[in-house]
Protein backbone atom coordinates (compact mmCIF):
# COMPACT_ATOMS: atom_id res chain seq x y z
CA UNK A 1 0.00 0.00 0.00
CA UNK A 2 2.66 2.41 1.08
CA UNK A 3 4.75 1.97 -2.34
CA UNK A 4 1.40 2.05 -4.43
CA UNK A 5 0.85 5.49 -2.83
CA UNK A 6 4.21 6.72 -3.21
CA UNK A 7 4.16 5.97 -6.58
CA UNK A 8 0.98 7.48 -7.03
CA UNK A 9 2.65 10.96 -5.33
CA UNK A 10 5.67 10.50 -7.49
CA UNK A 11 3.59 10.28 -10.52
CA UNK A 12 1.19 13.09 -9.64
CA UNK A 13 4.66 15.31 -9.15
CA UNK A 14 5.82 14.78 -12.04
CA UNK A 15 2.83 15.78 -14.11
CA UNK A 16 2.45 18.44 -12.21
CA UNK A 17 5.75 19.81 -12.50
CA UNK A 18 5.12 19.26 -16.25
CA UNK A 19 2.44 21.08 -16.25
CA UNK A 20 3.73 24.05 -15.06
CA UNK A 21 6.76 23.61 -17.56
CA UNK A 22 4.92 23.53 -20.51
CA UNK A 23 2.76 26.71 -19.17
CA UNK A 24 5.58 28.58 -18.08
CA UNK A 25 7.23 28.23 -21.60
CA UNK A 26 3.76 29.26 -22.86
CA UNK A 27 3.61 32.14 -20.34
CA UNK A 28 7.18 33.45 -21.70
CA UNK A 29 6.69 33.16 -25.32
CA UNK A 30 3.99 35.36 -24.63
CA UNK A 31 5.68 38.12 -22.54
CA UNK A 32 6.15 41.41 -24.49
CA UNK A 33 8.84 42.12 -24.29
CA UNK A 34 10.41 38.09 -25.47
CA UNK A 35 12.22 37.53 -28.27
CA UNK A 36 12.08 35.63 -31.20
CA UNK A 37 15.74 34.77 -30.68
CA UNK A 38 17.59 36.20 -27.77
CA UNK A 39 20.96 35.93 -27.51
CA UNK A 40 21.92 37.54 -24.05
CA UNK A 41 25.68 37.39 -24.56
CA UNK A 42 25.50 39.91 -27.82
CA UNK A 43 22.23 41.89 -27.35
CA UNK A 44 21.07 44.06 -29.96
CA UNK A 45 22.93 47.35 -30.32
CA UNK A 46 21.29 50.55 -31.26
CA UNK A 47 22.95 54.32 -31.42
CA UNK A 48 20.50 57.31 -32.41
CA UNK A 49 22.20 60.53 -33.29
CA UNK A 50 20.36 63.82 -33.64
CA UNK A 51 21.96 66.37 -35.37
CA UNK A 52 22.89 69.75 -34.14
CA UNK A 53 20.17 69.22 -30.86
CA UNK A 54 21.11 71.16 -28.04
CA UNK A 55 21.45 69.70 -23.76
CA UNK A 56 18.78 72.06 -23.65
CA UNK A 57 16.38 71.07 -26.19
CA UNK A 58 15.38 68.02 -23.92
CA UNK A 59 12.81 68.73 -21.45
CA UNK A 60 14.83 65.93 -18.91
CA UNK A 61 17.88 67.93 -19.29
CA UNK A 62 16.34 71.16 -19.07
CA UNK A 63 13.53 71.10 -17.48
CA UNK A 64 12.86 74.91 -18.04
CA UNK A 65 13.25 74.11 -21.69
CA UNK A 66 10.31 75.05 -23.78
CA UNK A 67 9.66 72.02 -26.21
CA UNK A 68 8.53 68.62 -25.27
CA UNK A 69 10.54 65.95 -26.00
CA UNK A 70 8.22 63.02 -24.15
CA UNK A 71 10.32 60.30 -26.22
CA UNK A 72 13.86 61.06 -25.06
CA UNK A 73 12.25 61.83 -21.56
CA UNK A 74 10.63 58.70 -21.74
CA UNK A 75 13.99 56.57 -22.65
CA UNK A 76 15.92 58.41 -19.66
CA UNK A 77 12.92 57.33 -17.21
CA UNK A 78 13.37 53.53 -18.55
CA UNK A 79 17.61 53.66 -18.74
CA UNK A 80 20.68 56.22 -17.63
CA UNK A 81 20.67 59.81 -18.09
CA UNK A 82 24.67 61.42 -18.58
CA UNK A 83 24.75 65.27 -17.28
CA UNK A 84 28.20 65.42 -18.21
CA UNK A 85 28.98 63.86 -21.40
CA UNK A 86 30.93 65.57 -24.58
CA UNK A 87 30.84 64.68 -27.95
CA UNK A 88 34.95 64.72 -29.27
CA UNK A 89 34.24 68.20 -31.37
CA UNK A 90 32.00 70.90 -31.69
CA UNK A 91 30.77 70.26 -34.92
CA UNK A 92 29.53 67.41 -37.33
CA UNK A 93 32.54 65.19 -39.01
CA UNK A 94 34.54 64.94 -36.68
CA UNK A 95 32.24 64.03 -34.01
CA UNK A 96 30.88 61.38 -35.87
CA UNK A 97 34.70 60.15 -36.79
CA UNK A 98 35.03 59.88 -32.83
CA UNK A 99 32.41 57.88 -32.63
CA UNK A 100 32.62 55.59 -35.37
CA UNK A 101 36.59 54.79 -34.22
CA UNK A 102 37.05 55.90 -30.87
CA UNK A 103 39.94 57.90 -31.79
CA UNK A 104 40.09 61.79 -31.08
CA UNK A 105 39.41 63.34 -35.05
CA UNK A 106 42.55 65.61 -34.50
CA UNK A 107 44.46 62.78 -34.87
CA UNK A 108 43.37 62.50 -38.60
CA UNK A 109 43.68 64.54 -41.92
CA UNK A 110 40.43 67.12 -41.06
CA UNK A 111 42.19 69.52 -38.28
CA UNK A 112 39.68 71.86 -38.80
CA UNK A 113 36.06 72.55 -40.11
CA UNK A 114 33.66 69.76 -41.87
CA UNK A 115 33.54 67.41 -44.90
CA UNK A 116 31.31 68.22 -48.03
CA UNK A 117 28.75 65.60 -49.69
CA UNK A 118 31.54 65.52 -52.31
CA UNK A 119 34.77 65.14 -49.84
CA UNK A 120 36.62 61.87 -50.10
CA UNK A 121 36.53 59.39 -46.92
CA UNK A 122 37.96 60.56 -43.57
CA UNK A 123 38.66 56.71 -41.71
CA UNK A 124 40.71 54.97 -43.44
CA UNK A 125 40.34 51.89 -45.16
CA UNK A 126 42.37 49.57 -42.81
CA UNK A 127 41.23 51.43 -39.53
CA UNK A 128 38.93 49.15 -37.54
CA UNK A 129 35.39 50.85 -36.50
CA UNK A 130 32.82 49.97 -34.42
CA UNK A 131 30.90 48.31 -36.93
CA UNK A 132 33.82 46.09 -37.71
CA UNK A 133 34.60 45.04 -34.58
CA UNK A 134 30.39 44.08 -33.73
CA UNK A 135 30.37 42.20 -37.87
CA UNK A 136 33.44 40.54 -36.57
CA UNK A 137 31.59 39.30 -33.75
CA UNK A 138 28.62 38.34 -35.97
CA UNK A 139 26.38 41.31 -35.77
CA UNK A 140 24.48 42.32 -38.82
CA UNK A 141 25.87 46.05 -39.06
CA UNK A 142 23.51 48.92 -40.74
CA UNK A 143 23.99 52.71 -40.88
CA UNK A 144 21.08 54.90 -41.75
CA UNK A 145 20.53 58.39 -42.19
CA UNK A 146 23.61 61.00 -42.53
CA UNK A 147 26.87 59.67 -43.29
CA UNK A 148 29.29 63.08 -43.50
CA UNK A 149 32.25 60.77 -43.31
CA UNK A 150 33.74 61.13 -47.06
CA UNK A 151 33.26 58.69 -49.75
CA UNK A 152 34.97 58.35 -52.97
CA UNK A 153 32.03 59.61 -56.05
CA UNK A 154 33.16 58.03 -59.73
CA UNK A 155 33.19 60.95 -62.01
CA UNK A 156 32.32 61.32 -65.97
CA UNK A 157 34.70 60.87 -68.49
CA UNK A 158 37.23 63.99 -68.86
CA UNK A 159 36.88 65.22 -65.11
CA UNK A 160 39.25 65.21 -62.06
CA UNK A 161 37.69 66.87 -59.48
CA UNK A 162 34.20 68.12 -58.33
CA UNK A 163 33.23 71.56 -58.69
CA UNK A 164 29.56 71.66 -58.80
CA UNK A 165 28.94 68.17 -58.47
CA UNK A 166 27.29 67.65 -62.16
CA UNK A 167 30.84 66.54 -63.30
CA UNK A 168 30.01 63.15 -60.77
CA UNK A 169 28.27 59.70 -62.63
CA UNK A 170 25.58 58.84 -60.46
CA UNK A 171 24.93 55.96 -62.53
CA UNK A 172 27.84 54.26 -61.47
CA UNK A 173 29.24 52.55 -57.81
CA UNK A 174 30.14 54.69 -54.94
CA UNK A 175 33.68 53.82 -53.98
CA UNK A 176 34.65 53.78 -50.16
CA UNK A 177 31.45 54.59 -48.62
CA UNK A 178 29.53 52.79 -45.18
CA UNK A 179 29.75 49.81 -46.80
CA UNK A 180 33.07 49.71 -46.49
CA UNK A 181 34.21 50.94 -43.12
CA UNK A 182 32.20 47.90 -41.39
CA UNK A 183 28.27 48.18 -42.28
CA UNK A 184 26.86 45.27 -43.97
CA UNK A 185 24.19 47.90 -45.17
CA UNK A 186 23.81 51.98 -45.88
CA UNK A 187 20.71 53.95 -46.63
CA UNK A 188 20.98 58.07 -45.92
CA UNK A 189 22.84 61.34 -47.26
CA UNK A 190 26.11 61.46 -47.69
CA UNK A 191 26.38 64.72 -45.90
CA UNK A 192 23.94 67.04 -43.65
CA UNK A 193 20.67 67.92 -45.52
CA UNK A 194 22.17 71.08 -46.52
CA UNK A 195 24.76 69.80 -48.53
CA UNK A 196 24.33 68.48 -52.14
CA UNK A 197 23.99 65.81 -53.95
CA UNK A 198 20.30 65.93 -53.00
CA UNK A 199 19.78 62.04 -53.29
CA UNK A 200 19.27 59.29 -51.28
CA UNK A 201 22.45 56.22 -51.20
CA UNK A 202 21.65 52.56 -50.72
CA UNK A 203 24.67 50.78 -50.34
CA UNK A 204 26.94 52.05 -53.24
CA UNK A 205 24.44 53.51 -55.50
CA UNK A 206 22.09 56.66 -56.02
CA UNK A 207 18.47 55.91 -55.58
CA UNK A 208 17.82 58.40 -58.19
CA UNK A 209 20.07 60.12 -60.80
CA UNK A 210 19.64 63.91 -60.60
CA UNK A 211 17.94 65.47 -63.07
CA UNK A 212 17.72 69.13 -61.37
CA UNK A 213 19.23 71.51 -59.61
CA UNK A 214 18.06 71.96 -55.88
CA UNK A 215 19.13 74.49 -52.81
CA UNK A 216 18.36 73.49 -48.93
CA UNK A 217 18.68 75.94 -48.00
CA UNK A 218 21.41 78.35 -49.17
CA UNK A 219 23.51 75.39 -50.80
CA UNK A 220 22.74 74.65 -54.55
CA UNK A 221 23.63 71.52 -56.37
CA UNK A 222 22.22 68.29 -58.48
CA UNK A 223 19.07 66.98 -57.19
CA UNK A 224 16.91 64.13 -57.50
CA UNK A 225 13.77 65.17 -59.02
CA UNK A 226 11.60 63.18 -56.14
CA UNK A 227 13.61 64.67 -53.05
CA UNK A 228 12.80 67.04 -51.00
CA UNK A 229 14.36 67.84 -47.55
CA UNK A 230 10.69 67.75 -45.61
CA UNK A 231 10.65 63.95 -46.01
CA UNK A 232 14.14 62.86 -45.17
CA UNK A 233 13.78 62.09 -41.51
CA UNK A 234 10.44 60.40 -41.91
CA UNK A 235 12.37 57.95 -45.03
CA UNK A 236 14.79 57.74 -42.48
CA UNK A 237 12.46 56.59 -39.51
CA UNK A 238 10.68 54.16 -41.42
CA UNK A 239 13.80 52.72 -43.29
CA UNK A 240 15.33 52.00 -39.41
CA UNK A 241 12.03 50.91 -38.38
CA UNK A 242 11.79 47.99 -41.43
CA UNK A 243 15.55 47.26 -40.67
CA UNK A 244 14.72 46.56 -37.08
CA UNK A 245 11.64 44.49 -38.29
CA UNK A 246 13.71 42.41 -40.19
CA UNK A 247 16.51 41.73 -38.65
CA UNK A 248 14.79 41.03 -35.19
CA UNK A 249 12.74 37.89 -37.06
CA UNK A 250 16.73 36.27 -37.08
CA UNK A 251 19.22 34.97 -34.58
CA UNK A 252 21.89 37.19 -35.61
CA UNK A 253 22.44 40.09 -33.45
CA UNK A 254 22.51 43.53 -35.33
CA UNK A 255 23.65 46.90 -34.73
CA UNK A 256 22.14 49.92 -35.97
CA UNK A 257 23.61 53.29 -36.36
CA UNK A 258 21.00 55.77 -37.10
CA UNK A 259 22.29 59.31 -37.51
CA UNK A 260 19.01 61.79 -38.17
CA UNK A 261 19.57 64.44 -40.19
CA UNK A 262 17.68 66.70 -37.45
CA UNK A 263 17.51 69.20 -36.36
CA UNK A 264 20.43 71.11 -38.53
CA UNK A 265 19.22 73.04 -40.50
CA UNK A 266 16.90 73.20 -43.23
CA UNK A 267 14.58 73.28 -40.45
CA UNK A 268 11.49 71.29 -42.35
CA UNK A 269 9.33 70.04 -40.32
CA UNK A 270 6.74 67.03 -41.11
CA UNK A 271 2.72 68.70 -42.24
CA UNK A 272 1.95 67.00 -38.78
CA UNK A 273 4.16 69.23 -36.59
CA UNK A 274 4.08 72.25 -37.61
CA UNK A 275 2.47 74.29 -34.55
CA UNK A 276 2.91 71.50 -32.29
CA UNK A 277 5.61 72.81 -29.83
CA UNK A 278 4.68 76.13 -29.87
CA UNK A 279 8.26 77.07 -29.92
CA UNK A 280 8.63 78.12 -33.86
CA UNK A 281 9.63 75.19 -36.20
CA UNK A 282 12.73 75.18 -34.60
CA UNK A 283 10.78 73.24 -31.72
CA UNK A 284 8.66 71.18 -34.01
CA UNK A 285 11.59 69.77 -35.51
CA UNK A 286 13.06 68.80 -32.25
CA UNK A 287 9.44 67.52 -31.93
CA UNK A 288 9.68 65.30 -35.09
CA UNK A 289 13.06 64.55 -34.28
CA UNK A 290 11.61 63.06 -30.43
CA UNK A 291 8.67 61.48 -32.96
CA UNK A 292 11.34 59.24 -34.54
CA UNK A 293 12.95 58.16 -31.45
CA UNK A 294 9.31 57.34 -30.21
CA UNK A 295 9.06 55.08 -33.63
CA UNK A 296 12.64 53.33 -33.21
CA UNK A 297 11.49 52.10 -29.45
CA UNK A 298 8.15 51.03 -30.69
CA UNK A 299 9.48 48.98 -33.02
CA UNK A 300 12.01 47.30 -30.76
CA UNK A 301 8.88 46.58 -27.94
CA UNK A 302 6.56 45.19 -30.90
CA UNK A 303 9.25 42.76 -32.06
CA UNK A 304 10.11 42.25 -28.71
CA UNK A 305 13.39 42.70 -28.72
CA UNK A 306 13.42 46.02 -26.58
CA UNK A 307 14.62 43.57 -23.14
CA UNK A 308 17.78 42.57 -25.43
CA UNK A 309 18.40 45.57 -26.89
CA UNK A 310 21.13 48.81 -25.75
CA UNK A 311 19.61 52.16 -26.67
CA UNK A 312 21.86 54.84 -27.13
CA UNK A 313 20.75 58.34 -27.49
CA UNK A 314 22.88 61.31 -28.42
CA UNK A 315 23.65 64.12 -30.43
CA UNK A 316 26.92 65.49 -32.24
CA UNK A 317 27.04 68.57 -30.90
CA UNK A 318 25.68 71.63 -29.71
CA UNK A 319 22.75 73.51 -31.56
CA UNK A 320 23.84 75.98 -33.88
CA UNK A 321 23.59 79.68 -33.49
CA UNK A 322 21.90 80.74 -36.62
CA UNK A 323 19.00 79.44 -35.30
CA UNK A 324 18.73 81.67 -32.35
CA UNK A 325 17.97 84.64 -33.91
CA UNK A 326 15.82 83.89 -36.55
CA UNK A 327 13.14 81.57 -34.65
CA UNK A 328 13.73 83.80 -31.17
CA UNK A 329 14.06 80.66 -29.15
CA UNK A 330 16.03 82.58 -26.54
CA UNK A 331 14.20 85.20 -26.38
CA UNK A 332 11.16 83.18 -26.24
CA UNK A 333 12.12 81.35 -22.77
CA UNK A 334 14.10 78.68 -24.41
CA UNK A 335 18.17 78.23 -23.78
CA UNK A 336 19.13 75.16 -25.87
CA UNK A 337 22.78 75.12 -24.36
CA UNK A 338 20.89 75.50 -21.13
CA UNK A 339 23.24 77.37 -18.62
CA UNK A 340 26.51 76.58 -20.77
CA UNK A 341 28.68 79.11 -22.76
CA UNK A 342 28.65 79.08 -26.74
CA UNK A 343 27.01 77.37 -29.12
CA UNK A 344 27.56 74.30 -31.82
CA UNK A 345 31.44 75.39 -33.47
CA UNK A 346 32.77 76.34 -30.04
CA UNK A 347 35.50 75.28 -27.37
CA UNK A 348 33.10 76.44 -24.56
CA UNK A 349 31.11 73.73 -23.50
CA UNK A 350 27.77 74.79 -25.26
CA UNK A 351 29.45 73.72 -28.47
CA UNK A 352 30.13 70.06 -27.31
CA UNK A 353 28.58 69.04 -24.15
CA UNK A 354 25.68 66.83 -25.21
CA UNK A 355 22.69 65.01 -24.28
CA UNK A 356 23.57 61.25 -23.88
CA UNK A 357 20.64 58.63 -22.72
CA UNK A 358 21.46 55.21 -22.43
CA UNK A 359 19.19 52.28 -21.63
CA UNK A 360 19.49 48.63 -20.87
CA UNK A 361 16.93 46.37 -19.38
CA UNK A 362 18.04 44.42 -16.10
CA UNK A 363 21.96 46.10 -16.73
CA UNK A 364 21.29 50.09 -16.50
CA UNK A 365 19.11 50.98 -13.36
CA UNK A 366 15.89 52.64 -14.59
CA UNK A 367 15.97 56.48 -14.06
CA UNK A 368 20.07 56.96 -13.16
CA UNK A 369 21.49 59.30 -13.21
CA UNK A 370 25.52 59.71 -14.02
CA UNK A 371 27.47 62.53 -13.81
CA UNK A 372 30.61 60.92 -14.97
CA UNK A 373 32.67 62.87 -17.44
CA UNK A 374 32.51 61.11 -20.73
CA UNK A 375 32.92 61.18 -24.38
CA UNK A 376 31.21 59.93 -27.79
CA UNK A 377 34.24 59.05 -28.27
CA UNK A 378 33.67 55.98 -25.66
CA UNK A 379 31.31 54.15 -27.42
CA UNK A 380 33.67 51.69 -29.40
CA UNK A 381 35.49 50.36 -26.03
CA UNK A 382 32.37 49.86 -23.90
CA UNK A 383 30.84 47.36 -26.62
CA UNK A 384 34.05 45.61 -26.47
CA UNK A 385 33.98 45.87 -23.26
CA UNK A 386 30.38 44.73 -23.04
CA UNK A 387 31.16 41.65 -25.56
CA UNK A 388 34.15 40.95 -23.60
CA UNK A 389 36.38 41.58 -26.41
CA UNK A 390 40.38 42.72 -26.06
CA UNK A 391 41.08 45.60 -29.21
CA UNK A 392 43.67 45.39 -31.20
CA UNK A 393 46.47 47.74 -29.84
CA UNK A 394 46.09 50.19 -32.46
CA UNK A 395 42.17 50.40 -32.62
CA UNK A 396 39.89 53.23 -30.02
CA UNK A 397 43.08 54.65 -28.97
CA UNK A 398 41.18 57.32 -26.92
CA UNK A 399 38.59 55.73 -26.04
CA UNK A 400 37.32 54.04 -22.14
CA UNK A 401 34.62 52.26 -21.56
CA UNK A 402 31.70 53.14 -19.38
CA UNK A 403 30.47 49.96 -18.67
CA UNK A 404 30.91 50.36 -14.69
CA UNK A 405 28.62 54.27 -15.11
CA UNK A 406 26.08 51.47 -16.81
CA UNK A 407 25.75 49.45 -14.53
CA UNK A 408 25.86 52.07 -11.61
CA UNK A 409 29.12 50.07 -9.97
CA UNK A 410 31.22 52.01 -7.45
CA UNK A 411 34.08 52.84 -9.98
CA UNK A 412 36.59 55.71 -10.51
CA UNK A 413 35.87 58.31 -12.39
CA UNK A 414 35.11 56.60 -16.47
CA UNK A 415 38.35 58.55 -17.75
CA UNK A 416 41.27 60.39 -16.45
CA UNK A 417 40.93 63.00 -19.31
CA UNK A 418 38.88 64.40 -21.84
CA UNK A 419 40.20 66.21 -24.99
CA UNK A 420 37.50 68.30 -26.88
CA UNK A 421 38.14 70.46 -30.60
CA UNK A 422 36.16 73.28 -32.07
CA UNK A 423 35.49 74.04 -35.88
CA UNK A 424 38.76 75.88 -35.98
CA UNK A 425 41.02 73.14 -34.55
CA UNK A 426 41.55 74.79 -31.60
CA UNK A 427 42.00 72.02 -28.42
CA UNK A 428 40.85 71.83 -24.73
CA UNK A 429 41.79 68.85 -22.13
CA UNK A 430 39.64 68.58 -19.10
CA UNK A 431 41.21 67.03 -15.60
CA UNK A 432 39.05 66.60 -13.13
CA UNK A 433 37.34 70.23 -12.06
CA UNK A 434 40.04 72.01 -14.24
CA UNK A 435 39.50 72.56 -18.19
CA UNK A 436 42.24 74.48 -20.42
CA UNK A 437 41.10 75.63 -23.43
CA UNK A 438 44.34 76.57 -25.77
CA UNK A 439 42.60 79.95 -27.43
CA UNK A 440 41.77 83.21 -25.99
CA UNK A 441 38.67 83.43 -27.34
CA UNK A 442 35.60 80.57 -28.81
CA UNK A 443 37.88 78.60 -31.57
CA UNK A 444 34.25 78.93 -33.55
CA UNK A 445 31.68 81.15 -34.43
CA UNK A 446 30.48 83.20 -31.06
CA UNK A 447 31.74 86.30 -29.93
CA UNK A 448 34.41 86.70 -29.14
CA UNK A 449 36.01 84.91 -31.89
CA UNK A 450 39.70 83.76 -31.67
CA UNK A 451 40.60 87.34 -33.52
CA UNK A 452 38.84 89.58 -31.66
CA UNK A 453 40.09 88.15 -28.11
CA UNK A 454 43.87 87.77 -29.67
CA UNK A 455 43.70 91.65 -31.09
CA UNK A 456 42.17 92.67 -27.82
CA UNK A 457 45.31 91.47 -26.17
CA UNK A 458 43.55 88.80 -23.95
CA UNK A 459 45.81 85.28 -22.89
CA UNK A 460 46.35 83.07 -25.44
CA UNK A 461 44.95 80.43 -22.85
CA UNK A 462 41.88 80.02 -20.56
CA UNK A 463 41.69 78.23 -17.32
CA UNK A 464 38.43 77.29 -15.82
CA UNK A 465 37.48 75.89 -12.55
CA UNK A 466 34.22 73.88 -13.42
CA UNK A 467 33.56 72.65 -10.61
CA UNK A 468 32.56 76.58 -9.40
CA UNK A 469 32.32 77.92 -12.77
CA UNK A 470 30.24 76.17 -15.06
CA UNK A 471 29.62 78.76 -17.43
CA UNK A 472 33.05 79.25 -18.07
CA UNK A 473 33.03 82.93 -17.10
CA UNK A 474 36.15 83.79 -15.26
CA UNK A 475 39.80 83.07 -16.39
CA UNK A 476 41.78 82.06 -14.02
CA UNK A 477 44.86 81.33 -16.27
CA UNK A 478 47.21 83.91 -14.45
CA UNK A 479 46.28 82.38 -10.83
CA UNK A 480 47.55 78.89 -11.43
CA UNK A 481 50.08 78.53 -13.81
CA UNK A 482 50.72 75.33 -12.51
CA UNK A 483 47.53 74.15 -13.82
CA UNK A 484 48.12 75.28 -17.24
CA UNK A 485 51.78 74.05 -17.21
CA UNK A 486 50.67 70.42 -16.32
CA UNK A 487 47.31 70.65 -18.45
CA UNK A 488 49.75 71.40 -21.79
CA UNK A 489 52.93 68.92 -21.09
CA UNK A 490 49.65 66.11 -21.14
CA UNK A 491 48.18 67.71 -24.06
CA UNK A 492 51.14 67.81 -25.85
CA UNK A 493 52.12 63.96 -24.01
CA UNK A 494 48.70 62.62 -26.10
CA UNK A 495 49.69 64.08 -29.32
CA UNK A 496 53.24 62.88 -30.18
CA UNK A 497 52.12 59.59 -28.56
CA UNK A 498 49.23 59.05 -30.50
CA UNK A 499 46.76 57.70 -28.08
CA UNK A 500 45.59 58.97 -24.24
CA UNK A 501 44.63 55.55 -23.44
CA UNK A 502 47.91 53.13 -22.41
CA UNK A 503 49.25 51.32 -24.80
CA UNK A 504 51.88 51.87 -27.37
CA UNK A 505 52.83 54.50 -29.42
CA UNK A 506 50.71 55.18 -32.30
CA UNK A 507 51.47 57.81 -35.32
CA UNK A 508 48.73 60.71 -36.34
CA UNK A 509 47.77 60.67 -39.45
CA UNK A 510 49.49 64.52 -39.90
CA UNK A 511 51.62 66.49 -37.83
CA UNK A 512 49.03 68.36 -35.25
CA UNK A 513 49.84 71.57 -34.25
CA UNK A 514 48.52 72.50 -30.99
CA UNK A 515 48.87 76.27 -30.88
CA UNK A 516 47.92 76.77 -33.96
CA UNK A 517 51.01 78.90 -34.75
CA UNK A 518 50.63 80.08 -38.54
CA UNK A 519 46.93 81.60 -37.22
CA UNK A 520 48.95 83.83 -34.01
CA UNK A 521 50.90 85.36 -37.12
CA UNK A 522 48.50 86.12 -39.27
CA UNK A 523 46.29 87.54 -36.60
CA UNK A 524 48.90 90.09 -36.06
CA UNK A 525 48.97 91.06 -39.70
Amino acid sequence: MKRSLGRFLSIATSCLVSRVMILSIWLLGCHPLASHAQDTKHPNIVFILADDLGYGDVKCFNPEGRIPTPHIDKLAQQGMRFTDAHAASSVCTPSRYAILTGRYPWRSEEQQGVLSGYDKPLIDSDRLTVAGLLKNEGYYTACIGKWHLGMNWPLKPGYDTIKTGWEIDYSRPVQQGPDTRGFDYFYGISASLDMPPYLFIENDRAVSIPSVTKQFPWRKGPAASGFEAVNVLPSITRKAQKTIATQAKKKRPFFLYLALPSPHTPIVPDQSFLGKSGMTAYGDYVMETDWAVGQVMKTLDSMKISDNTIVFFASDNGCTPSVLGKYRLEKSGHYPSYIFRGYKSDIWDGGHRIPLVVRWPGTVPAGAVSNDLVSLTDFMATCADILKITLPGDAAVDSYTILPALRNEAHEQVRPTIVYASIGGYFSIQQGKWKLAFCPGSGGWESPNNKQAFLKGWPLVQLYDMDTDITERMNVEAQHPEVVERLTRLMEQYISNGRSTPGKFERNNVKVDLWKKEYTKNATK
